[in-house]
């Protein structure tokens, strides 16, 4: 699997994981240099997981909170523990 952004591959994959209709990617196979740490909103803060957004940036060209990760996960989410999931206009394709 891929994530990919305006042509970018920002994460590639075999071992992705379908969580609850997303498709989360390992974090040693994303290019955490393109993701940059949202601050935390309210509702972020009520996530029982632990949910961290990222915007994913390179240079001036960004789209806000397309990326996050569960950094606290309850035995639901436990098998995708830090890893990243995207949505928005970071599409998920086969590879």
């Amino acid at each position: 699997m891929k994530a990919v952004w305006r042509g970018k591959v920002i994460a590639e994959s075999d071992r992705t994981l379908e969580m609850h209709g997303y498709r989360y990617f390992p974090r040693e196979e994303v290019r955490m240099d393109l993701l940059k740490r949202a601050d935390k909103t309210d509702s972020d803060r009520a996530c029982p997981h632990g949910v961290q957004f990222y915007h994913v940036a390179d240079g001036a060209d960004r789209v806000e909170r397309a990326a996050w990760s569960y950094e606290a996960p309850k035995p639901a989410m436990k098998p995708v523990d830090h890893w990243i999931g995207f949505w928005d206009e970071v599409e998920v394709v086969l590879a």
